[in-house]
């Protein structure tokens, strides 16, 4: 299920929404002021390997990731 971010142009609150399916997006609505007047924000998603950087001592943040090459292109070594 997608978790999309929306910012309402009203009264500039950032909130979420989870929809049920991508193909039949639910009517958005601001739940500060209940406007329909909003922005689709773009954001970053982040996916599992099914391994734990924080498992295997190794973070990505700092660009330590283990890899056997130099570093991780900010945090994306795939092993978050």
């Amino acid at each position: 299920m997608p978790i999309f971010e929306y910012k309402c142009n009203d009264c500039n609150k950032k909130f979420e929404v989870l929809h049920k399916s991508s193909a039949n997006l639910e009517e958005v609505v601001c739940p500060d002021c209940q406007s329909k007047n909003y922005k689709k924000l773009l954001s970053s998603f982040s996916a599992s390997t099914g391994s734990s950087s924080f498992e295997s001592g190794h973070s990505c943040q700092d660009g330590n990731c283990g890899m056997p090459y130099e570093g991780c292109a900010n945090g994306m070594c795939g092993l978050n």
